[in-house]
């Protein structure tokens, strides 16, 4: 398994500012990029997911795919926003969704664990934890050398960020 390389920690105030960090972090991503985001109920993964897509330049309105599985939303390159949440994690490897990490686009994935070893080696691990009722503690970490230019970028401009 691919050790983490680098890592960044934040601490996000409100939603706004998950947004925020989400859309820097978006604005990093390119064709090929899945980011895996793994916390409990609440702790703002597709809060994150929208800011994602707003630093991709995508205008469309992101929700939360749970019950559709994935959405795809086009911009100058295609966001796949993938949930989990209401698959078992027997499942997952009957839904094609290497197909859609080999696809070119980027890849968004909440509940992340559910696809453990479907996961490629190379990504950006994303870790959101409830700091408080209004706080949430967020780690981006790397995976991989392309990842991790990702989050050394990331770092650089992490003041711009908050």
């Amino acid at each position: 398994m691919t050790e983490y390389t680098r890592s960044v920690e934040l601490i996000s105030h409100s939603p706004e500012e998950t947004l925020t960090i989400g859309e820097r972090l978006g604005n990093l991503l390119r064709p090929g990029d899945v980011v895996a985001l793994y916390g409990e109920l609440g702790t703002g993964k597709t809060v994150l997911v929208k800011g994602i897509a707003r630093g991709m330049g995508i205008q469309a309105a992101v929700h939360s795919p749970t019950f559709t599985l994935v959405h795809e939303y086009r911009g100058p390159v295609v966001l796949y926003h993938v949930d989990l949440y209401r698959i078992d994690e027997a499942e997952v490897d009957s839904l094609g969704l290497d197909e859609y990490i080999e696809s070119g686009g980027v890849v968004a994935v909440e509940w992340a664990e559910k696809m453990n070893l479907l996961l490629p080696a190379e990504r950006v691990d994303v870790h959101l934890k409830k700091a408080n009722e209004s706080a949430r503690k967020i780690v981006i970490s790397s995976r991989g050398p392309r990842a991790q230019t990702i989050i050394e970028e990331f770092t650089r401009n992490a003041g711009a960020c908050l």
